[in-house]
């Protein structure tokens, strides 16, 4: 028998999750020291154009293509991929051939290179979300209070993820939150706690952007992040903003292909899709704003680099006024953050399992947390007893798991959702299963130029250059 597929109890339910799947530590770790290394205010506008024309539509696809197959991700391509031009080709120029069992193209690969890509993001992601959870504690303990300047900071978090034990304890005790959740399901679990999370969320980020701004001083960060100077604008700033547009919404790894397969036919997916844009993006321009005001009003720098969050605010904390109850609602963010991304990755593996191989739900996510976990301890140990052992690539296991997923896999894996939904399953088909929550629909040409043509390039961009090895 059949299991019957949950699916969410409100929109404004699925809106949540799925924001939160694209919130995370991208928007509050990485998007103001690349913002701040790119030039500031120039760079934040190319990364919101590159928002609406590349990620929107994006999004859009996944949704739909999660909605009208109600499967995985990995399901969801194995039920709609179908026999290319070049396979019907491949038919008249050999007719005495047996044509291939499978499609000309295997689609559902790009499914199955979403699960792992997930399962490898996950392994190292929940490492640094467990260094948050750390510091949520070091804050409350009065830990930053020891900070005279940054390298004073830098030097503790170097000393902290060099240890063998205690980095993992925390790995563990995020992964059991993540599992906690995933395990009790779509609306007792996942769409439950991201309607506790996310306000929540948006709550400290508000409070945080309220004391950036009356921090003296605060007005030179606004103009940094606010008032563009497009004299400082490179190639390298576009691709950067392109790279963390994509980046930033988590694109490219089926979780918004699996949460949009929860969702009923009477949603309205665009909608849906544009309020998830909105929400990401506001986290990441506010999170901006409120990091700047507060370390311009500091006098430190702007473009310090990943070490701007775990290096530069802890002692930015300790010398503005409240900074103790405000460092402890910022690590708060971020675990928050971390968490209900860390969710969205987890299930898109579980629903993998769940619906192809026929686990039930516990022993999918009992099983894929644990693995997860074990493959984390070298990830973990790769900032101390491993710090040395490079891999491949001259990196070590952590760095390389990063920058193999980050650089060839998400791309990779939005390039093919683009061709998938714009060439292979077609515009027609996507467009009339859009309309089954949204019978208006005036922008669908518009979509389709984009998702057949420019959301395939722009990706293919990104590819081409980070092949190059051109970092941005």
């Amino acid at each position: 028998m059949a299991i019957k597929r949950e699916h969410w109890g409100s929109q404004i339910g699925f809106i949540l999750a799925a924001s939160g799947s694209a919130v995370g530590l991208g928007n509050i770790w990485k998007f103001p020291y690349v913002a701040g290394s790119n030039g500031g205010a120039a760079f934040v506008f190319i990364y919101i154009a590159c928002i609406v024309l590349i990620g929107l539509p994006i999004i859009l696809a996944e949704m739909v293509l999660g909605r009208k197959t109600q499967r995985n991700v990995v399901g969801a391509y194995r039920s709609l991929e179908k026999p290319t031009h070049s396979f019907i080709h491949y038919h008249r120029h050999f007719p005495n051939k047996e044509h291939p069992s499978q499609p000309y193209f295997p689609w559902f690969l790009a499914g199955g290179l979403g699960v792992i890509s997930g399962f490898i993001i996950l392994s190292f992601y929940s490492v640094v979300a467990g260094w948050t959870l750390a510091y949520i504690i070091e804050a409350a303990s009065g830990t930053f209070t020891q900070f005279l300047d940054v390298d004073e900071a830098g030097a503790y978090f170097g000393e902290f993820v060099s240890k063998p034990v205690m980095p993992l304890l925390y790995h563990g005790l995020f992964m059991l939150a993540s599992l906690g959740i995933v395990i009790k399901g779509i609306q007792n679990g996942i769409e439950k706690w991201n309607k506790i999370l996310m306000p929540a969320l948006f709550t400290i980020l508000v409070l945080l952007l309220i004391r950036g701004l009356t921090l003296p001083g605060a007005q030179e960060g606004i103009a940094f992040f606010l008032k563009p100077d497009f004299s400082v604008v490179t190639w390298k700033t576009v691709l950067a903003a392109l790279g963390q547009a994509f980046f930033t919404l988590s694109l490219g790894m089926g979780a918004l292909i699996t949460y949009g397969s929860y969702l009923s036919k009477k949603e309205n997916i665009p909608h849906a899709a544009f309020m998830v844009v909105l929400f990401d993006t506001l986290v990441a321009l506010v999170a901006g704003l409120a990091i700047f005001t507060a370390v311009f009003a500091m006098k430190l720098s702007p473009s310090a680099g990943p070490g701007l969050v775990f290096h530069t605010l802890p002692a930015v904390f300790n010398q503005m006024a409240g900074g103790y109850f405000f460092g402890i609602l910022f690590f708060v963010l971020l675990f928050i953050a971390a968490l209900t991304s860390s969710v969205s990755l987890l299930e898109t593996i579980v629903a993998y399992f769940v619906d192809e191989k026929k686990w039930t739900r516990g022993k999918a996510v009992l099983l894929v947390g644990g693995i997860i976990f074990l493959t984390g301890i070298p990830a973990s140990l790769s900032f101390g007893s491993l710090a040395g052992f490079k891999i491949a690539l001259g990196k070590n296991y952590f760095d390389l798991l990063d920058h193999v997923v980050s650089n060839y896999f998400l791309p990779l894996g939005g390039l093919l959702i683009a061709l998938f939904v714009g060439w292979s399953w077609g515009i027609k088909n996507a467009v009339a299963e859009i309309k089954n929550g949204n019978k208006n629909f005036p922008t669908a040409n518009i979509w389709g130029f984009m998702i057949r043509y420019i959301c395939p390039l722009a990706v293919a961009v990104i590819l081409f250059a980070k092949f190059l090895g051109i970092d941005f």
